[in-house]
This record gives structure tokens, sequence and C-alpha cells, in this order.
């Protein structure tokens, strides 16, 4: 009784003499996500990495189920890689599903009650009896299961302020990476030495772990934790913008929100579009490798198998990139603490700014994708002129350690600069754009993948990628140097004292 006075004495008189919950109590409102101990924080964001490292390991560790599935159901490679491209696709429209449920009814319950019923389609394809059962469970597997994709970073900003948001994180953003690197690498074993259903089976048992750990996560959204505050005091709760909405009204809403708006800003605002190409190029040759790495290295085809591997020693080649994937997060961390954490310490100590709410220009984030934008030509270049038979295979893999660590590394600075640049909610709207398109091209690309290596070679097939790479090269070199010019024009960029 004595916690709850002191609870409705700190909260915000409105008009008329009543009180209402309508803001933390004060910056050490125990209730705020930010005030937890680092233990319980990490906790949470670890829950969903997890749960992110399960949805995205779904996707690749199909790769190697393919012959097998041929085999089975009696269908071409192309129509047998489409349960990986369903899948992917699935992942793009996910967010349309989970983001108004999360605005809604908070954070936790997207967590978890559509993540289980994700792994129940991943079930019912380990079990299908046919193909369009296979088809049809990938897809739904992967569209209800994306939903720690869409939500995640939300979770991560209601978790830490903008100054230390970064290295938390690279914790979250490792997940997508790291799920598609090492899928191929079980699914390969047990691919061979069981039957290509493990594939599906071993996402559902390690996806049970983060069911138990969903047991522990506590609420994390303001917009929640604050009518539950109301609810238990017996006070107003905070107002609502949409309860005088019709229920046509409120999904329209919800589509221009969640569709519409993203779609938007990725035809309308230049940083949007052309991080979200360069990302999602780079995503697609990630998985466009899915594809073309069992065929370069234990394919049947002459022309194009460079190495005699097994099926299981074939999916150890993406090692490389889960190396490489692990070192980004690495440089990043290293990059935050070495350059944009003592700006702002000097803008705290120096000129007095909030330290919860200082932001620096989004600028400064840009430093790690520079590097990125180098070390994927290199990767690609390198993987493509020594992936032969006179050169031992450690040498390509090597080349991958470099894609891998330039993929993540401007997917790092394209989540951190957007967010910067954009706020929350316009931040999640373009991550949202870059997620759509991401994962389209991650769909697209091994659909081809085959087809283009059997017909250029390992050499100039591979070759063409980093072509693409090269030209796209500049994106972040413009916006260290002309972000703020180009932010200056947006409609959507967020600007205050503290930010410029």
């Amino acid at each position: 009784m004595t916690m709850e006075k002191s609870t409705v004495a700190d909260t915000t008189p409105a008009a008329g003499g009543l009180v209402t919950v309508l803001d933390w109590t004060g910056p050490n409102d125990p209730e705020n996500p930010e005030n937890w101990s680092a233990g319980k924080k990490a906790f949470h964001i670890a829950y969903v990495g997890i749960q992110c490292f399960v949805v995205t390991f779904g996707s690749s560790v199909y790769t190697p189920a393919i012959p097998g599935v041929i085999q089975n159901f009696n269908v071409s490679p192309t129509a047998a890689t489409l349960p990986l491209t369903l899948y992917v696709l699935g992942l793009a429209l996910g967010p349309a599903i989970s983001a108004p449920i999360s605005e809604t009814y908070g954070r936790k319950i997207v967590y978890i009650t559509l993540f289980p019923v994700s792994l129940l389609f991943t079930l019912g394809a380990g079990l299908a009896k046919s193909y369009a059962t296979l088809t049809v469970c990938r897809l739904l597997a992967g569209t209800i299961g994306s939903s720690g994709l869409a939500v995640g970073a939300g979770t991560n900003s209601d978790l830490y302020p903008p100054l230390t948001r970064a290295a938390a994180a690279s914790i979250f953003l490792l997940a997508p990476f790291a799920g598609p690197a090492l899928g191929p690498i079980a699914g390969s074993y047990l691919a061979q030495f069981q039957s290509w259903r493990w594939t599906q089976y071993i996402v559902l048992m390690i996806g049970l772990v983060a069911v138990i750990l969903g047991v522990f996560q506590k609420e994390t959204y303001k917009k929640i934790i604050l009518a539950r505050r109301a609810k238990r005091l017996n006070l107003p709760p905070p107002p609502d913008p949409m309860a005088s909405m019709t229920a046509a009204q409120k999904t329209m809403f919800v589509l221009t929100v969640t569709i519409a708006r993203p779609i938007v800003m990725l035809v309308t605002e230049p940083i949007v579009a052309f991080l979200a190409i360069y990302t999602a190029f780079n995503f697609g040759v990630l998985f466009c490798f899915f594809a073309a790495f069992p065929v370069i290295f234990e394919s049947p085809y002459p022309e194009v198998q460079v190495y005699h591997f097994t099926q299981g020693e074939s999916g150890l080649v993406f090692l490389g990139i889960g190396v490489g994937v692990l070192l980004a997060a690495v440089i990043f961390i290293i990059s935050d603490k070495t350059y944009y954490q003592p700006r702002a310490r000097k803008e705290i100590t120096v000129n007095g700014k909030d330290p919860r709410r200082l932001l620096l220009a989004p600028e400064y984030r840009v430093l790690s994708a520079i590097l990125g934008s180098v070390l994927l030509p290199i990767g690609l270049f390198w993987f493509a002129w020594t992936a032969k038979s006179t050169i031992h295979w450690i040498v390509p893999v090597i080349a991958t350690v470099f894609f891998g660590a330039g993929n993540l590394l401007v997917f790092f600075t394209a989540v951190m600069y957007q967010l910067d640049c954009y706020g929350p909610m316009m931040g999640a709207s373009a991550m949202a754009a870059n997620g759509i398109l991401r994962y389209t091209f991650g769909a697209i690309f091994p659909l081809f993948a085959r087809q283009m290596y059997r017909a250029l070679g390992v050499a100039w097939a591979t070759s063409l990628l980093g072509f693409v790479t090269v030209v796209l090269m500049p994106v972040p070199w413009i916006l260290f140097r002309y972000g703020s010019k180009i932010r200056s024009r947006s409609k959507y960029a967020m600007f205050s004292r503290e930010y410029e």
C-alpha cells in the first residue's frame, strides 16, 4: 500500500485534478526497463537473439535437404528450392502480423505466442507427406516465426538508451546472420546421415529452448507497462489515440503504419532506399551461396564442381561466413567503444548533455559500413578466382570470412544509422522497408544461383556479384560525407539540439 501511494504521488496531474499515469515517475522509475539490472536486460535481449537465431537458422538449414526433397517428392531442383524461397519470403511478410500485435498488446505476447505456432508449422514441414504440404508449412513457419525479427529492435530500444544501444544491438543483430551461416553445417550432416526431415526437427529442438526461456520474459514496452500500472492503481489509463476509431479505421491505420509507410519511405527517402538496396543485395548473395556452395564443393555437375566434398563437408564451408559474422560483431563493438563513445562522453562532460537523451549525428555510426564496403568485394573476388582445383580449399573458404564480416558490418550500420536518423517510430518503418527488400532478395537469389553458376562458372558468376558490390560501395562513403545534407531534406528525419 505504501508503494502504491508513492507511485501515485509521483504521477502527473491531469486536467480536472485527476491523477493519471502518463509517463515514468522519474528517471529512476524501477518499472522503466532502462533501469533494470544489467543482467536482467542482457537476459531479455539474449532471449530475442536466440529466437531470431532459431528462425533464421530454419531458413538455411533446409538447403542440404534439397536433394532429399527432389528424390522424395520427384520434383525438379528449382521446385525443391521453393520451400527455402517461400520461408525467406515469409520473413518479409511477417511484420505485417507481429507489428500491430506488438503495438496493441506489447512485445512479450508476440514472442510467446507466435513463435511456438511457427514451430508447429516447422514440425508439419518435417512430417509432410506431400510437396504441397511442405511448401505451405515452410511459408507459414517463416511468416509467423519472423515476430522476433520484426519486434526485436523495439525491445532493444526499450531496454537501452541511444548512447549504449549499439553494443546490445550487435548481439541482437548477430543472430539473423549467425543463423543462416550455421544452418547448412548442421543440415548437411543431418541430411547425409539421417534424412532431409531432420533438418526441420533440429529447428524444433532448438526452438523449444527459446519457448522455455519465454516463460521468464517480462514486458518491456512502455505503453503497455504504463497501462498495466494504471489498472493496478485503479487510475485512468493513458489516452489511446485509436480509442475513437472504428474497426475499419483501426485496420486502415495499422496497414498504413506497417505496410504503406515503409513502402513510401523506400520510394521517397534516399537514405532508406540506398541502404535497403545495399543490404538487400548483400543478403541476396548470402542466400545465393546457400544454393551455390553445394554446387561448387559437392556438385554432380563436372563443369562447376571444384572440390569433391561429401554433403557434410560442404556444409562446413559455411563456417567461414560464421567466423566473419563473429568478427564483424567484435569490430562493431570496438568501433563503438573507440569512436562513438568518446565523442558522446565529451558531449556529456564538456557540454552537459543528458546521457539518457544524447544522440550524436548518425554519421558517427558509418565507419563500420565503410570498412564493410571494402571487405565485401575483396571477399567475393578472392573467392571467385581461388575456388579452383589447383588451389587448396582453405583459400576460398578464408575469402568467405571477409564476405561475412563485410555483409554484417554494412547491416549493423544500416540499422543504427536509420534508428538514429528517424527515431524509434519512423526508424521502425525504415527498417521494415529494409526487411521487406532484404528478405525478398534472399528469397529470389537461390532460385537462379545454380543456373548462373553452371552457365558462367565459379569465377565469373561470383565476379558478377563482386562487380555489383563495387557499384554499391560508395553508399556508406556518401552518407559519411553528405549524410547531414541528405537528412535536412527529409520529411521523416528527427532533429533536436542534442541531435546536431
